[in-house]
């Protein structure tokens, strides 16, 4: 055989090789991904409100990997009867909404999976739940979890944590059961990033004469240090000097280009006239040069992602604007005009937010509509899930064009006027279907 043939036939041979070879590794890659789509060993089950059970349990299957399990974090909402009658281990991280009630996006699976009578003698399963003993019924939700699965036969593989607020001792606590499901020392850090030192650098009054609890805008700017990057949407843990252990957090109110963080703050006081640990240092307390102990968290569920090519209904009363404004002012920088904002307070003269700046949104076009609802300015009260229902016609012709609705401040009185007024417009299923396609989006407290 000549020197050419030789050659010819050692390319040929080694292409076959290389072909042989890619085929075992796309074999191999396949059957990889049909695991991760029809399951896994172990499913880590988050039901979020704010996104902190997301991270967590991202963070849990992260560590069930080191061991050389096959683990796979989802939302609850994509865990049907199907699913849940072929999975073995599952791992529940689950928030709570309000006082006690489901996250949206577990509340789907509780008004449908944990009111039937299941099967699940085959599980077995252990929960997080978080929490703020603030409330009445503290991890409410995930009580009621763990709970049902176990009426339902399944069984615990350790006792269920409740987290206060964040506890690091709680959340070590799961690390170290999660760590020994998985046979390894080896994990991950889970520590918070540290805080950083902030000042104020500007406090004003938005509501002077109001009948409601004062609300100041507060900004603030970075010791020494790059002002960080956030999205909108995202959110601030404030560490009070009063109560370092317990942070407290706010919406964003403004986009990093703007040069400085800020946020809506509403002075808290307690039955005895004393002022919220946070609100009160945030509102008055701290001085030009005391030091604001804050760091950054990101809030997935509430950032705009895909819904920026969406028209945008944002919805909210109070403090919420300050989440909206964040929203709105990400918009109008990327050129999206389609914006519609529906907004509630007690007095016109007095509790209109922000008056100047959505006025001049309106008036440029930046905002298409502009909805306001001042529940003290006739003698029968009208609240921002009244203008809602008055605008039922052009509500739906929004969502049918595929908007977005964004609804953020109190859970008390609005978003569960809100809630009720989209079910009765839209439907109960319609609503639960742009939930699971992130359209439907809250951050209420």
């Amino acid at each position: 055989m000549t020197a050419e043939p030789l050659r010819l036939a050692g390319a040929l041979a080694l292409s076959l090789g290389w072909l042989g070879l890619s085929y075992r590794m796309w074999r191999i890659h396949r059957n990889r991904t049909t695991m991760d789509v029809k399951g896994a060993d172990w499913l880590v089950v988050h039901a979020s409100q704010t996104g902190s059970a997301e991270v967590l349990a991202k963070r849990s299957a992260e560590l069930l990997a080191t061991g050389g399990l096959a683990a796979r974090a989802i939302c609850i909402s994509a865990l049907d009867r199907d699913r849940l009658a072929s999975a073995t281990r599952v791992l529940f991280i689950a928030s709570t909404y309000g006082e006690g009630d489901a996250p949206d996006t577990a509340a789907p699976f509780a008004g449908r999976l944990m009111a039937a009578g299941l099967d699940l003698s085959h599980l077995h399963y252990a929960v997080l739940a978080l929490g703020d003993r603030n409330y009445a019924n503290f991890c409410g939700f995930g009580r009621a979890l763990d709970a049902w699965l176990a009426q339902q036969g399944a069984t615990r593989l350790f006792d269920r944590i409740d987290v206060d607020r964040g506890d690091a001792k709680a959340l070590a606590e799961w690390q170290h059961h999660v760590g020994r499901l998985a046979g390894t020392d080896d994990a991950p850090d889970w520590d918070a990033p540290a805080y950083g030192n902030w000042r104020i650098v500007a406090r004003t009054l938005e509501n002077p004469g109001s009948a409601g609890a004062p609300l100041y805008r507060v900004a603030l700017e970075p010791v020494g240090g790059a002002l960080p990057a956030w999205e909108a949407g995202d959110l601030a843990q404030v560490s009070p000097p009063a109560d370092p252990g317990h942070p407290r957090e706010y919406s964003i109110a403004s986009l990093p280009m703007e040069g400085r963080l800020e946020l809506l703050v509403r002075l808290q006081r307690r039955e005895d006239g004393s002022v919220g640990a946070a609100s009160g240092w945030l509102c008055g307390q701290a001085a030009e040069a005391d030091l604001v102990r804050l760091r950054l968290r990101a809030h997935e569920r509430f950032r705009l992602g895909a819904n920026m090519g969406r028209p945008l209904i944002a919805i909210g009363n109070g403090s919420g604007l300050a989440g909206l404004r964040g929203l709105l002012k990400a918009r109008i920088a990327a050129g999206r005009m389609d914006n519609w904002l529906l907004f509630g307070e007690r007095n016109q003269i007095h509790d209109f937010l922000l008056r100047d700046e959505l006025q001049a949104w309106r008036e440029d076009g930046e905002l298409a509509y502009l909805d306001l609802a001042f529940s003290r300015d006739q003698a029968e009260r009208r609240y921002v899930q009244d203008v809602l229902r008055d605008r039922a016609d052009r509500l739906r012709e929004w969502v049918e064009r595929g908007a977005a609705i964004y609804v953020c401040g109190s859970l008390q009185g609005m978003a569960g006027g809100v809630h009720e007024a989209l079910q009765g417009i839209l439907g109960a299923q319609a609503l639960d279907g742009l939930t699971n396609e992130g359209r439907y989006r809250r951050d209420v407290y």
